[in-house]
């Protein structure tokens, strides 16, 4: 959501905020929206103020044994007036919170501007693409050769988009998520939280999915959200708060179950892991003051990226153009794995700022010490990391010519001391 004011003050930079990302220019028909709401609000107070005025002099009136049936008959119109002025206020008021929370956030200034992830910068890269004396493999050529990675027994019982993982792999991707886990709070000082999986509507809202991507997840009938990333409820957890600001940043972390309907991606990375309706995730979550909100980002990314130089992964930073940016980010930074079997850099992280956006969703503000006024906090996200995609890119980067994998040698004490997975039997 937008500071109204701010709209009415700049509404220029607004409209090429909204341009950068392929919309038409929208500040002339908030503010006119705006002004109508406050127009009818100025109304209903003035014949409020006239109603009370009159049921003063209607009193002096009939105290003096004069007749008030002009005021009397006032008094009526303006009754009759009054819900037709309300109702106009609410109608107005609905139609401005829809087109406000329909609209993306405004990027920041060092956003580069493009149409796709075509325009998207390179920031930096670490590490160098292994080099193979065999044509290196697929990661589900890999895992479904060593007999630990099952597509139709899943399809069989959930359809498509659906994996099974049994023995190393199954334990491979525990001594990921614990890794990752370990690495984040151990340190870089995030505080694990355990999370409800199933969020309300006012969550979803709060982060940005509702109402614009509700074909993204997949909803209950209690009326509840299948969460499609630990971003929803950690950065819920301080909705409708105001915050101390010497207690900021606040910095969360969670392993979670992550679902997805893939809405729109069909025929898209239709074969192994990559695109999964179900998958486990990382989520590392800051949330801080205006001022120290771009230093933090900076942290962040490193703290994810820290997970793939421990992993010895090559990996490179890349920083989201306008057209590429996801809705309720001003400024994003994709890590990308180099996944040798495609022989091609995938995203396995995505490190977003989202300055007050969301907080203005979940009315979340801190205060300085000794004073009155408040003011919204700054959120920002990252993944650290998306664990089904580090597996991927552990098997193939990992893959050796007889099919059997080495373990990275950080995750070894995670696995029991074993050193390489070979096929099962």
């Amino acid at each position: 959501m937008f500071d109204i004011r701010a709209i009415r003050e700049n509404p220029e930079r607004f409209d090429a905020g909204w341009q950068a990302r392929g919309l038409e220019p929208q500040a002339e028909k908030i503010i006119d929206l705006d002004a109508r709401r406050r127009t009818c609000q100025t109304d209903l107070q003035e014949l409020q103020a006239r109603r009370n005025e009159i049921s003063r002099l209607i009193g002096q009136r009939k105290a003096a044994g004069e007749s008030a049936d002009d005021l009397i008959e006032e008094v009526g119109r303006i009754k009759t007036r009054m819900p037709e002025l309300e109702e106009q206020e609410r109608a107005l008021g609905e139609a401005l919170g829809e087109l406000l929370s329909g609209l993306p956030n405004i990027p920041a200034e060092d956003t580069p501007e493009g149409e796709d992830e075509s325009a998207n910068r390179e920031i930096r890269s670490w590490g160098e693409p292994a080099t193979f004396d065999f044509a290196p493999r697929e990661h589900f050529e890999i895992g479904e050769a060593l007999g630990y990675m099952d597509f139709e027994r899943a399809a069989r019982m959930s359809g498509s988009r659906f994996v099974v993982l049994t023995g190393d792999l199954a334990r491979l991707e525990r001594a990921l998520g614990a890794f990752m886990l370990d690495l984040q709070t151990g340190e870089f000082g995030y505080r694990e939280v355990s999370v409800p999986l199933l969020v309300r509507d006012q969550a979803m809202f709060g982060t940005g999915q509702l109402p614009k991507f509700a074909d993204d997840f997949f909803r209950t009938q209690t009326e509840h959200s299948l969460i499609p990333t630990a971003e929803v409820p950690l950065t819920n957890l301080h909705r409708e708060e105001i915050l101390e600001e010497e207690a900021l940043p606040l910095r969360y972390t969670a392993l979670t179950p992550c679902f997805r309907s893939e809405a729109g991606a069909a025929g898209k990375d239709t074969r192994g892991m990559i695109r999964q309706h179900q998958f486990m995730k990382v989520e590392i979550v800051s949330v801080t003051t205006p001022e120290a909100a771009e230093e933090e980002l900076e942290r962040l990314t490193g703290c994810a990226e820290e997970v793939l130089r421990r992993l010895e992964l090559p990996y490179r930073v890349m920083q989201l153009c306008t057209g590429d940016l996801g809705f309720s980010a001003r400024k994003t930074y994709d890590l990308e794995v180099w996944l040798p079997g495609q022989g091609v850099y995938r995203e396995i992280s995505s490190c977003s700022h989202f300055g007050d956006f969301q907080a203005r969703r979940m009315n979340t503000r801190c205060r300085a010490a000794g004073e009155k006024k408040t003011r919204f906090v700054h959120t920002l996200n990252g993944s650290g990391l998306a664990v089904g995609r580090t597996l991927i890119a552990v098997l193939e980067n990992y893959q050796q010519a007889d099919g059997s994998v080495v373990i990275p040698e950080v995750l070894r004490p995670y696995m029991g001391g074993q050193k390489v997975i070979v096929a099962n039997g």
